[in-house]
C-alpha cells in the first residue's frame, strides 16, 4: 500500500532511502575506491515500492508509473509496487526494466549531498556499502593523481542539479497546498471470480492527488498563471499518470503468477 514517505533527512546516519553508509567523499578516506562494472547497477531499487520524484520528471515518469503525493510533506513519488519492499520494475535477477523511466533520485546513487550547516555548504557523500563500489582495480576510479576524476565532477554536478530541482519541487508542492488542490484518494481493484463475476473491491493504495473539481474551479486568471509558470503541465502529467494503476496491477498479477509454488511439507 502506498502510504509511507521515504525519509530524506539525517543524510550522514544512513536514513536516506537506499543509502546504508554515506560518508563525505575525500581523497584520504576513499582514494582507492571507484565503481566496478555491473550488469545490475540498479538492483537496489527493488528495496522499495516508491521512489521520490522531482517535478521536472513528471512528464517522463508519467509514461511508466502513477505519480502520487504521500506523507505529511506530500512528497511526490513514483509508485512502483503495491506493497512495501515490492518493486515491479526490477526483475528477480535485479535488472531494472529498460522501457521504464529511472528517477533521478535513483540515478544519483551512490552519491548524495549532505548539509554542512557550519560552513553553509553542501558536501558530496558516497555510500561506501554500495554494491558497485570497490577498492580492487575499479573500472571508474574516484581519484587519479590526487584529484577527483571527471566521473566525480559529473556526480557533483548531477547532485547540484538534483538539489536545485528538489527545491523547485518543494515550491511546486507548496503551491498545490496554497491552492488546496491536494485531496486524499484511494485506488481500488476488483478481482475477477472464477465464474466470471467481479469480486469484492480491494483497496490497494492510499495517497494524495490533485482534485480535478478543485482544479477546474480555479479562476481563468489563476489557470493562466499556472500555465505560464509551467505548473499546469506538471499537474496534468500527474493526473494522466494515475491511469497507470491498471498497468501496475497487471504487472503485480503477472509477477505473482510466475512465482514458484511453495513446496509441500509432508
Amino acid at each position: 500500500m502506498v502510504d509511507q514517505a521515504p525519509q530524506d533527512q539525517n543524510l550522514l546516519t544512513g536514513n536516506v532511502l537506499f543509502y546504508k553508509n554515506p560518508e563525505p567523499l575525500s581523497l584520504e578516506a576513499h582514494g582507492a575506491l571507484g565503481i566496478s562494472a555491473s550488469t545490475t547497477p540498479h538492483a537496489f531499487v527493488a528495496e522499495t515500492n516508491v521512489v521520490p520524484l522531482t517535478v521536472a520528471e513528471f512528464p517522463a515518469a508519467s509514461l511508466s508509473y502513477p505519480i502520487v503525493f504521500i506523507g505529511d510533506t506530500r512528497m511526490p513519488v513514483a509508485a512502483m509496487g503495491l506493497a512495501s519492499g515490492q518493486n515491479m520494475f526490477v526483475s528477480p535477477e535485479g535488472v531494472f526494466r529498460p522501457d521504464a523511466y529511472l528517477p533521478a533520485f535513483a540515478r544519483r546513487y551512490p552519491f548524495v549531498f549532505a548539509n554542512d550547516d557550519q560552513d553553509q555548504r553542501m558536501i558530496l557523500c558516497v555510500d561506501t556499502q554500495a554494491s558497485v563500489i570497490t577498492a580492487t582495480n575499479p573500472d571508474v576510479p574516484f581519484f587519479e593523481g590526487g584529484k577527483p576524476t571527471a566521473f566525480v565532477d559529473n556526480a557533483m554536478q548531477f547532485c547540484t542539479d538534483f538539489e536545485n530541482e528538489r527545491r523547485r519541487t518543494e515550491s511546486f508542492v507548496n503551491l498545490l497546498k496554497e491552492l488546496d488542490l491536494l485531496a486524499p484518494r484511494e485506488t481500488l481493484y476488483r478481482p475477477n471470480n472464477p465464474d466470471g463475476t467481479q469480486g469484492e473491491p480491494q483497496k490497494i493504495a492510499e495517497y494524495f492527488a490533485v482534485d480535478e473539481a478543485k482544479l477546474n474551479a480555479l479562476s481563468g486568471e489563476k489557470l493562466v498563471e499556472l500555465r505560464d509558470n509551467g505548473a499546469l503541465m506538471h499537474i496534468y502529467a500527474h493526473l494522466t499518470s494515475l491511469l497507470s494503476w491498471d498497468k501496475l496491477i497487471a504487472l503485480t498479477i503477472e509477477r505473482n503468477n510466475q512465482a514458484p509454488a511453495p513446496a509441500n511439507v509432508n
